[in-house]
């Protein structure tokens, strides 16, 4: 193995002259990595369009769901009655009005027990469900092991899973009370203690029985020749009584009013946040191209005319309208004359309240909206979800396109990275032969220096 002798004899600095040299014979491997910083670079360019392309999707995805056309906005004459919209295409307006009869419970049973000795002969039989006698009623019997004391019937009762909880509550007299309770409340979650307390103080009692929630509209059942009826929920919220609403009670009460209206405004937001992301990817798609007159320098992408072109892409779909096909077009009565009018239906995006203005920016006027759809919303729910479609689809070309430039790059890179290590094993290689160079020919300037001594000695003795 060789090694660097620097100078011991010539003088030379010679680790100076092999890293120097060494940085010649590097300049390859340099550009190579240049190259590679710079594909970085651009990836990082391309992936932060296509986070901004992924946005506008997502948001025309929301827009195009039926379920957001469809979407209400509930409201309860009640402070003590919630209403929530739930998601769906079942939604519809409408009003209900009723009274609260009954809210659900669970099941709570205690019994007074000893503070210390067993309460149990060692098994517990528990029923659980509706107790009705029917095959909805479900037996248990939990084994207790070898604490039969009131906590170790508690500890047992809570590990054998049957949807019902004990605990003992100590209440600092001569018995501490033993309480179970239904984790669910309705009459479903009923149970009962069939056998194996026989050590209680007390007998069990019921201090809550399982119920359900009622509701009662028109009068209830007891109206029902009037059109009255009754419903019911194991738990007090109410998901069927009106579509596209979920009502969930906290107290007894009567004439209670629950009002379902179309959620435009809320239509409006998704336009705006379609809008807001268009924006974004525009924006995006500009400083990643921009160039700099003043300093003559460009960005990542400046020269990429697929990545300008995207913004010239979807500035053109907004200023030329939506075309999309007529839903209602009937063949069978075709008119000639007419034909291409009827196929097609041809609406300007300002229907929905967007428009580009003079900056090239996208705007949403949500009043303009509500009007036009108040006017007509079938026409405009079939315009939107038109927009939201084709928004949808160019902004997943585009994204697939860049994916595939980004995949490229990184095919390029990998290639690149391989290259610079096999550069690595030739110029270590080569550091070694110019090491080797220079330490040889230290040795020979030492073997000539002392030939020249031992000259210079002959010579002086003659």
């Amino acid at each position: 193995m060789s090694s660097s002798v620097d100078g011991l004899v010539s003088g030379l600095q010679t680790s100076t002259m092999i890293n120097s040299l060494m940085q010649v014979e590097a300049a390859p491997q340099t550009r190579l990595k240049s190259k590679v910083t710079t594909a970085q670079t651009a990836i990082a360019s391309y992936q932060s369009v296509n986070a901004a392309l992924t946005s506008l999707k997502g948001a025309a995805d929301t827009l195009g769901q039926l379920s957001t056309w469809r979407a209400v906005k509930p409201t309860s004459s009640s402070s003590s009655v919630t209403a929530t919209a739930v998601t769906g295409t079942n939604a519809a307006s409408g009003t209900t009005v009723f009274n609260v009869k009954s809210l659900a419970k669970n099941q709570i049973t205690t019994a007074k027990v000893p503070t210390s000795g067993d309460i149990s002969s060692g098994t517990i039989q528990i029923t659980t469900g509706p107790l009705d006698n029917s095959a909805n009623d479900k037996t248990h019997t939990i084994n207790l092991g070898d604490d039969k004391s009131a906590k170790g019937v508690a500890a047992a009762i809570n590990a054998a899973g049957i949807g019902i909880k004990a605990t003992v509550v100590t209440t600092g007299g001569a018995h501490d009370i033993l309480q179970i309770s239904g984790a669910k409340t309705g009459t479903n979650a009923a149970f009962r203690i069939d056998s194996g307390l026989e050590g209680v103080a007390s007998p069990l009692t019921n201090v809550a029985s399982a119920s359900n929630a009622q509701l009662d509209i028109g009068g209830g059942d007891d109206k029902a020749a009037d059109g009255g009826y009754s419903v019911t929920s194991e738990t007090n919220t109410f998901a069927k009584l009106m579509p596209g609403v979920s009502i969930t009670v906290s107290k007894l009460e009567n004439d209670v009013t629950v009002t379902s209206e179309q959620d435009v405004s809320g239509i409006a937001s998704k336009i705006q946040a379609l809008v807001d992301a268009a924006n974004s990817t525009l924006t995006e798609v500009g400083n990643q191209t921009a160039y700099n007159a003043a300093t003559k320098k460009g960005s990542p992408l400046t020269g990429d005319f697929s990545v300008r072109n995207i913004s010239q892409t979807l500035l053109g779909k907004i200023s030329l309208g939506l075309t999309y096909t007529n839903p209602s077009y009937d063949k069978a009565q075709e008119d000639p004359a007419n034909k291409a009018t009827l196929q097609k239906i041809s609406i300007s995006l300002s229907k929905l309240g967007v428009e580009l203005d003079r900056s090239g920016k996208l705007t949403f006027d949500s009043s303009k909206f509500t009007t036009s759809y108040n006017e007509n919303p079938t026409q405009i729910q079939a315009a939107g979800i038109e927009f939201a479609d084709q928004m949808e689809k160019y902004a997943g070309d585009q994204t697939t396109n860049i994916t595939s430039v980004i995949t490229g790059r990184k095919n390029e890179i990998d290639g690149l990275n391989t290259q610079i290590s096999g550069w690595d094993l030739r110029l270590a290689a080569k550091r070694t032969a110019l090491q080797k160079q220079y330490a040889d020919l230290e040795t020979s300037l030492g073997k000539l220096k002392n030939q020249s001594t031992w000259l210079a000695g002959q010579l002086s003795g003659l």
